[in-house]
Order: C-alpha cells, then sequence, then structure tokens
C-alpha cells in the first residue's frame, strides 16, 4: 500500500512446501491483505486473505463511573464496522488508571464492577498492592475483525506416502543412517517417529528421539514428546554446573527488576539516567545478587535490609506477605535523602521471610532546603529533606498512600513534588513484586531449601574468588585530600596465606561540617566495589566478597559518622576518594576523576538531577576512557531531547575536554565539557570534586587536569564557582562544567 519497509511483516504458516506469504499492513495497523508468496513456491492450495481489521482509539480521561466514554465507545464501533462492512466481529478495551498515578492498564469493556476487578487483578500482578483511589478511563479501543474463510490446506496433498530415504544425521549423539522424509510427500495423519529429519524447500525439522511428528488436517507439523524426559532432583549439596545455572537465575531476576522499575517509573532520574539499583538478598539480609546498575548502590541496601529485619523483629507486629517498606535514612543503611529504598519479604509459603527483593531510586526531589535535595551548604541530615526511617508503604498488599504523602509533605522542608514520589514508588513496588513472583515460582518449582543452598553457594564461590584475587596483592598505604582539605587515609594488609585483606582507614579526617560525610554503609560499598573489580570471573556481585575482608573504620571519622551530620555529598564525593584511595593504595591504576559532577537545579514545581562524566584513570598496559562515568556512578545522561522537552534549559554543549587526561605511557581519560543555558529562572547547585586537588597519576605518569565550574551570566559576566557552590539562574546565564582528566601510568617515553 506504498507505506515505508517498516512497516512490513512475514507470516509463514504451516503445509507442504513451507510456504510463506508476504503481510503487508499499513503504519496504524488498520488492515492487513496476503498479496503474494515468496521464495517461488507456490503450492495449488491456493492463497489465503488475512484477516481484516480496523482499528480506533480515543484518549478520554474520565472517571469510570462516568458515561460520556461509553458514548464514545459506541461511535468507535460504528466507524469501524462501517470500514469493514458487516459480519465484523468488534472487541472493546478502556486503558484504566488511578486518578493519581500514570501507569495504564488495558482492560476488556464490561460492567463498571468487572472492569474495577479486572484492573485490581491485574494491578495487583504487576505492582504487588491494591490501591484506594478513584478509577480513570485514560483511554478507549475498538477493534473490528472482518474473519476470513481459511484456505482448504489439504486440497492437494497426497493420499499415500512415500518411503523415506536414508541419510547420515547425528541425532542420537553420533552419526548414523537417519530416515528423511520430503515434507509435500507426508499424508495427512501420519506419525513421523523420531530420530527422523523432515525438509521442505525453506526449512528442516529434526525430530528428535523421543519425540514424534503428525501431520494435521491442515498441513501443520505438530511435534509431541513420547517419551518422559529424565530429570535427576536437585539436591542441595554444590553442583558446577547447576552454580553457574542458579547464578545466572539470580541475576536474571535482579536485571529483570531493573527494566520493570525503567518502564514503570515518572522521573527523569529513574527512566532516562537509569539511577536505580535492583537487587535479592539471603532469609539474613545478605546480598546473593545485585545487578549491574548503581555501584555505590551495591553494598549499602544489605544494611538496609538487615537494619529493617532488626526493627521490624522488635516492633511486635513483624513483616507480614504483602507488606513492603521505604528507607532512606543513611543511618539504617541509606545512602543519602534522594535514594529510596523500597524492600519487600518474600515469604515462599512459609511463616517468616524466605528472601528479601529491594529496590533503590534516586527520587528527583524528596525536599530540603534546595529544589533536587542536593544542597551544596547542607549542615545537618534534616536540612537534605524527608527522612523515611523504615516507613510501611503496603501493608498486607494495601498501599498506604495516605500515610506515606503525609510523611513526604511533613518537616521544615517538605518534599516539592509528592505526586512524583509516589509514582516512582510505585514503579519501585512493581520491580519488587516482579523479582519476588520470581523467586516464589523459583522455590515452588526447584524447592526452598535448594534455592536457599545456592544463594549460600553463590556466596561461598564470590569468597573463593576474592581470597585468590586478594593472595594477588601487596600492602599499600594512600592518602588523597579532597578539596575542602579533608585527607582519605587508608592501608591495606594482606594475609596471604588465607586470602584475607584488612582494610584500615585510621587516620581518615573527622566528620565534617558540611555534607561531605559518607554513611558507613557507602563505605562498606566502596571497598566491595573494589573487591569486585579485581576478579575477573563472571559471577554476581553479593556478599561473599567481603567475607575475606575485615573493615577498620573509626566512628566519628567522615567515612563513618554520627548522627545527624549532613552526608549528600559523601554518598557521591567521598565515595569516589575512597575508590580512588584504595585503588592507590593497592596500586592497581591511576586515578580517575574522582567525582561524579552533580549538577541540580530546580524550583518549587520542577526538578532535575544529573551526574556528567569524566575521565577515567590509566594502568598497566590500558589508557582511561575519556568522558565516561567512572568509577561510584553508572547513570546515563538524558538525552537532550528529553532534557530540554521536560525542563526550561538548553543543552548548548557536551563534548570531550581534549587535553585533561594525565600523560604517561598510558594516557589517562579525557574528561568534559557541558554548558546548560536557562531560559527561566532557577536555583542550580553543583556538588564536585577535584578542582583544586588533582587526580593522581601513578608509576611516574602526571596527574589529571582539575575540573571548572563557572557561570556565564546573560550581560557577560563570568563567576567562578567552588567545587561546591549554588546559585540563582536568570534567563539567558550560561552554567558551564569542565571536568576532570584522569591520571596517567607509567613514564612518558
Amino acid at each position: 500500500r506504498g507505506h515505508d519497509p517498516a512497516s512490513y511483516a512475514l507470516m509463514s504458516f504451516g503445509g507442504a512446501g513451507g510456504q510463506h506469504a508476504c503481510l503487508v499492513a499499513d503504519a496504524l495497523g488498520m488492515n492487513a491483505v496476503l498479496v503474494h508468496p515468496l521464495a517461488g513456491v507456490l503450492s495449488a492450495w491456493g492463497i489465503a486473505l488475512a484477516d481484516r481489521r480496523a482499528v480506533r482509539q480515543r484518549t478520554i480521561g474520565e472517571r469510570l463511573g462516568g458515561a460520556a466514554w461509553r458514548s464514545a465507545l459506541d461511535e468507535l464501533a460504528e466507524e469501524a464496522i462501517a470500514e469493514l462492512g458487516a459480519g465484523a466481529q468488534v472487541e472493546r478495551s478502556a486503558t484504566l488508571r488511578y486518578a493519581r498515578t500514570d501507569q495504564g492498564i488495558d482492560v476488556p469493556v464490561a460492567d463498571e464492577e468487572a472492569m474495577a476487578d479486572a484492573f485490581a487483578a491485574a494491578h495487583r500482578d504487576r505492582f504487588g498492592f491494591d490501591g484506594d483511589d478513584m478509577l480513570v478511563v485514560e483511554r478507549i479501543q475498538v477493534e473490528a475483525v472482518l474473519p476470513t474463510r481459511a484456505p482448504n490446506m489439504s486440497a492437494d496433498m497426497p493420499e499415500a506416502n512415500v518411503a523415506p530415504e536414508l541419510v547420515d544425521a547425528a541425532l542420537t549423539g553420533s552419526v548414523a543412517p537417519t530416515p528423511l522424509y520430503r515434507r509435500e510427500t507426508l499424508a495427512v495423519g501420519i506419525c513421523v517417529d523420531g530420530p527422523a529429519l523432515i525438509v521442505d524447500p525453506t526449512s528442516t525439522v529434526a525430530v528428535e528421539p523421543g519425540w514424534s511428528a503428525t501431520v494435521l488436517g491442515d498441513g501443520t507439523l505438530h511435534l509431541t514428546r513420547t517419551t518422559p524426559r529424565c530429570v535427576e532432583a536437585v539436591g542441595q549439596k554444590v553442583d558446577p554446573v547447576r552454580l553457574a545455572i542458579f547464578a545466572g537465575l539470580f541475576m536474571g531476576l535482579a536485571e529483570e527488576m531493573g527494566s520493570a522499575l525503567q518502564r514503570s517509573a515518572a522521573s527523569v532520574n529513574i527512566r532516562e539516567r537509569l539511577d536505580f539499583s535492583c537487587a535479592i538478598f539471603d532469609a539474613r539480609g545478605h546480598l546473593v545478587a545485585n545487578a549491574p546498575h548503581i555501584p555505590v548502590h551495591l553494598g549499602s541496601m544489605g544494611d538496609c535490609v538487615r537494619h529493617l529485619m532488626a526493627g521490624r523483629a522488635a516492633d511486635g507486629r513483624g513483616m507480614r506477605p504483602g507488606d513492603a517498606y521505604a528507607v532512606n535514612d543513611p543511618y539504617r543503611g541509606g545512602t543519602h535523602l534522594p535514594d529510596i529504598t523500597v524492600v519487600q519479604p518474600v515469604f515462599a509459603g512459609g511463616a517468616t521471610p524466605a528472601f528479601f527483593v529491594a529496590a533503590r531510586g534516586h527520587h528527583a526531589d524528596v525536599g530540603g532546603t534546595s529544589p533536587g535535595s542536593m544542597p551544596a551548604d547542607s549542615r545537618t541530615i534534616h536540612d537534605e529533606g524527608v527522612v523515611l526511617d523504615d516507613v510501611l508503604v503496603v501493608a498486607e498488599g494495601r498501599l498506604r498512600e495516605g500515610e506515606v504523602r503525609a510523611i513526604f509533605a511533613a518537616g521544615a522542608y517538605p518534599a516539592r513534588a509528592v505526586d512524583q514520589n509516589m509514582a516512582d514508588l510505585t514503579a519501585q513496588l512493581a520491580a519488587c513484586a516482579r523479582g519476588g513472583a520470581g523467586l516464589e515460582r523459583l522455590a515452588a518449582e526447584q524447592g526452598l531449601d535448594v534455592v536457599s543452598a545456592y544463594m549460600e553457594h553463590v556466596q561461598a564461590y564470590a569468597e573463593t574468588l576474592a581470597r585468590r584475587a586478594i593472595r594477588g596483592l601487596k600492602d599499600g598505604a594512600f592518602d588523597y585530600a579532597t578539596d575542602d582539605g579533608a585527607v582519605v587515609r587508608v592501608a591495606v594488609r594482606i594475609d596471604h596465606d588465607s586470602g584475607a585483606l584488612t582494610v584500615d582507614f585510621s587516620g581518615t579526617s573527622e566528620q565534617r561540617s558540611g555534607n561531605t560525610n559518607a554513611p558507613f554503609a557507602v563505605t562498606r560499598a566502596a571497598v566491595l566495589y573494589v573487591l569486585r573489580t579485581l576478579v575477573a570471573e563472571d559471577v554476581p556481585l553479593n556478599d561473599g566478597f567481603l567475607r575475606p575482608v575485615t573493615l577498620i573504620v573509626p566512628e566519628g571519622s567522615m567515612l563513618n559518622p554520627r548522627f545527624p551530620a549532613a552526608v549528600v555529598a559523601g554518598n557521591v564525593e567521598t565515595s569516589q576518594v575512597i575508590t580512588d584511595a584504595l585503588i592507590g593504595a593497592l596500586g592497581v591504576m591511576a586515578g580517575s576523576q574522582g567525582t561524579m559532577n552533580n549538577f541540580t537545579f530546580g524550583d518549587a514545581t520542577r526538578q532535575y538531577y544529573e551526574t556528567i562524566a569524566g575521565g577515567a584513570g590509566a594502568g598497566p598496559g590500558f589508557a582511561g576512557a575519556s568522558a565516561i562515568q567512572t568509577h561510584m556512578t553508572n547513570s546515563r545522561l538524558t538525552d537532550p531531547e528529553v532534557l530540554e522537552t521536560r525542563f526550561p534549559v538548553l543543552l548548548e554543549a557536551f563534548a570531550i575536554r581534549h587535553g585533561s587526561g594525565g600523560a604517561g605511557a598510558w594516557q589517562g581519560g579525557d574528561g568534559a565539557t557541558r554548558r546548560v543555558r536557562f531560559r527561566a529562572p532557577m536555583r542550580a547547585n553543583i556538588l564536585s570534586n577535584r578542582r583544586k586537588v588533582a587526580p593522581f597519576g601513578l608509576m611516574g605518569g602526571a596527574d589529571g587536569t582539575v575540573g571548572v565550574n563557572r557561570i556565564e551570566r546573560a550581560d557577560g559576566g563570568v563567576e567562578l564557582l567552588d567545587a561546591t557552590a549554588s546559585a540563582d539562574m536568570a534567563p539567558g546565564d550560561v552554567f558551564v562544567i569542565e571536568t576532570p582528566g584522569g591520571g596517567g601510568y607509567g613514564e612518558a617515553g
């Protein structure tokens, strides 16, 4: 019909000769007609017309109890039937959603109660809870189908079978004479037992031993297993093959959770920047598998789960099936307040939780003294937003929306966009529901004891790999200063006999009056990340990697602060310092950009946050990558089209900052330059580091170039900013961020 090739699809159906046909549809999927055969094979069966279809849609936005949408539905049905003619069969559906969310679910049109029940069941399956908000009909759809006569596929099929020929084939594990049938010679009803081959001009069907193929009346081959498969029971004793399979299953579940979270989220931070992490835990709250999302989240969510377990064990109510909790308290396993973790216990039919799943996402705003909840000048945790300390978000399958909204709206600095907070929390609940259902299904299939045993086996294997990697290391020490004068001091001591590692941060600066304090969970996450990078084998990141490690972090230091110290930059900035200091002590590579370049801006209604790429450090045998997210951050940058559509800014430039990487036998990676012009008044914040102290070179390599923050005002003035700064932006002002380069490795030739 003259449309571009993107409108075409190929369709194959059964029958002698392996007949294929081209199905051509218009771009809207309104009609489809089978037009001609392909591959030069034209059977005497003739060509069948595909069903003709007409689809009509309309956006409504009316409550489910209204009448206007049903009238509109009748109008659409009349239009569709008029296009196809009498005899068309009509199917009607509606996209429903809760009034204060934007996640719609399609249900068949019926009476109001039946539609509400269908929506509730689908919502419970997708998100893991029931809501109590008003239902809205977001969209209606009518699909009219005009069925066509099915072709007589057996009209020209043979009445008797032709004997097969014998060919050499290896269907039984070794080469042996095997029957080969021509598809066009097989009569209806014949049953071909394997091993055998059935060929036609475009395909080959291998009928393996224990299977049979029957020719149905329409020419289709129907394959059936005739010999039951012998399945060996999976025991709790570790088996290397099954260990790899279970490790893949656990990681696959965590990745599936992440996919569900991204698709369901409302904010740019989660949907576009992918600033989230998903993980599964055993009954003790130990990390079993964390999808490769944000490294700074990796080792900290386990602390969050264990704090939650301890608190709920003592509160009298305990945990119940269908419960889910939200935590962002940095002193309860959180990182900083914008990172909210949703934790769901998975009971798998038992009286106590057998597993846990968790999804952590960076919310665009949770309150605090500045939009985006990343204030440059915070002095206590309360300046940075609303604290969620073990909040029951879903109680036995019922969303406690009113109570959660009240928490976000409370305090001296409440959240600015509670609707968006709730939308993202709902997406996190959906991710946890997906992971929990997967674990319950796995336990039902393999047995709860087996799954629990292999969770331990995966961690034990990670411990073995970590000890092997540690034995190849040497003792070392490193001091790394920050731009505000603090020092992270680390010493590593290796016990080569046992493969044990002591990481000692004694001598690190005391906790800071500002917000560069890193919660203990962040410090632990940085150590876990470094250990994981030293292991080449493909195994899920889990708590087993830290079993050989003794971690010494003085309480009251900037790496283990006391409540209520501010921590918003500790999660994003100090974590990078810890990582580079530990890598420097081990001597494995030069310093990377050493910062996430956290840029936030917003007003009372819109808030945005991003981390900006820089240069990676070089190492023995490799150069550093340029303009890349390094170490403890792994998020994307929002696409310019999305950024400029959602916020009143223009992205003027994002380019490699050539020449900023340190020289050496192996060159450090270059940083980046990012220029954002504002089109409306907003408050902007930058939290960064390495604007004074350069990323270090190693083994004679040169340091990377420090970063630069500045504002180019619309009137021509230029303001240089410190590593941490806030500023009011007027229309026409440009915020410029030049990120640091990585250090070089080895002396340049």
